[in-house]
């Protein structure tokens, strides 16, 4: 069968955490300069923001809903669980950096979570607007609650898995899931990489926010899944979605938070990732390794009471809230026109 055309331009909207609002600057940089993608790919945060960019008009539209009650109110709902003590959490991280084998136990995507999310994702609801195409990043649990704890022995776990239509899949067809590549996974990874049509983008935008040890894994249509930080990096499945593709020159991960989390669960080797994936051509590099820095403070705040042991997430108020989503989408913009502007071509 012939495969369809690339898409002429990719987006790809991967992390950002709870200040996905960034990505909406990018994306109205990238229209304000003649590089609008056609496609967005997308994980964990930027998977919101991907649905947003598809549902909603333009950049005006794309910011006041971000700004809404609706959005506010599901930041401010998100509660910490029993699991969310700091004493045993750094217990955990400790043990996590402590220990170097990849996925020696299949581990608890179930139960062991922080945070738990509303029951609904506020996305805005299909308008009919002529937004670019939408493909999703997360990962199928290849295990069920009955083999958390037992050794691993070898299996694979997780299956990487694009959330998208058939042009997508016929594009994808026959690839190696990028996360499986033996330089930097242990075999947690099948090598196949799924493509998935059915889901509905709700789903998948709830899908590939469920981040391991942050939120429970997520049920659907009887089989669960995690999130996009099964690839984080997806700069192979946007070369092969695309003729042009514009990503993030992302800061290197955390290596006493991110790294161990990332070796112990998924089993892969997250600085050999980052340096194969910024070793790679893109056309367009935006660069948003101080990220971190330049939008410290906007989000919810962690408050940790170590007497009573407990830490939970507190949202600002609503004012101060619609400040922070100004200043996540200014500075988006400001990354994405220079990055735009400096590559010159339409």
């Amino acid at each position: 069968m012939q495969k369809p055309h690339q898409y002429a331009r990719c987006l790809v909207l991967a992390g950002g955490g709870f200040r996905f609002g960034y990505y909406l600057g990018i994306h109205a940089a990238a229209e304000e300069t003649g590089h609008a993608p056609d496609i967005l790919l997308a994980s964990c945060g930027g998977a919101v923001a991907a649905a947003a960019i598809a549902r909603l008009p333009d950049a005006q539209a794309r910011k006041a809903w971000l700004a809404s009650p609706e959005v506010y109110g599901f930041f401010a709902g998100v509660q910490s669980t029993a699991r969310a003590a700091p004493w045993p959490m750094l217990a955990g991280v400790a043990r996590r950096w402590l220990h170097r084998a990849q996925v020696p136990v299949v581990p608890d995507l179930f139960d062991d979570y922080l945070f738990d999310l509303p029951a609904r994702v506020p996305l805005p609801p299909p308008s009919g607007a002529d937004g670019p195409a939408v493909a999703i990043v997360g990962g199928k649990l290849l295990f069920g609650r009955e083999d958390v704890g037992r050794p691993r022995g070898g299996r694979a776990l997780f299956a990487e898995t694009v959330f998208a239509d058939a042009r997508v899949a016929g594009l994808l067809d026959g690839m190696t899931a990028p996360a499986a590549d033996p330089r930097w996974s242990g075999g947690a990874i099948a090598p196949g990489l799924h493509v998935d049509g059915a889901m509905p983008l709700e789903d998948a935008v709830r899908t590939s926010v469920a981040d391991m040890f942050y939120f429970r894994c997520h049920a659907h249509a009887g089989c669960h899944y995690t999130g996009g930080v099964i690839d984080l990096f997806p700069i192979e499945l946007a070369r092969r979605l695309a003729a042009s593709v514009a990503m993030e020159r992302k800061g290197r991960l955390n290596p006493w938070l991110v790294s161990p989390a990332w070796r112990a669960v998924l089993g892969i080797d997250g600085d050999a990732r980052w340096r194969a994936v910024h070793g790679q051509h893109a056309d367009v590099w935006i660069d948003t390794a101080d990220m971190a820095q330049a939008l410290r403070g906007h989000g919810l705040k962690k408050e940790i009471r170590w007497r009573q042991n407990r830490m939970r997430l507190v949202a600002p108020a609503y004012a101060a809230y619609r400040t922070q989503v100004e200043a996540q989408w200014q500075y988006g913009y400001r990354k994405g026109l220079a990055a735009f502007t400096r590559s010159g071509s339409t």
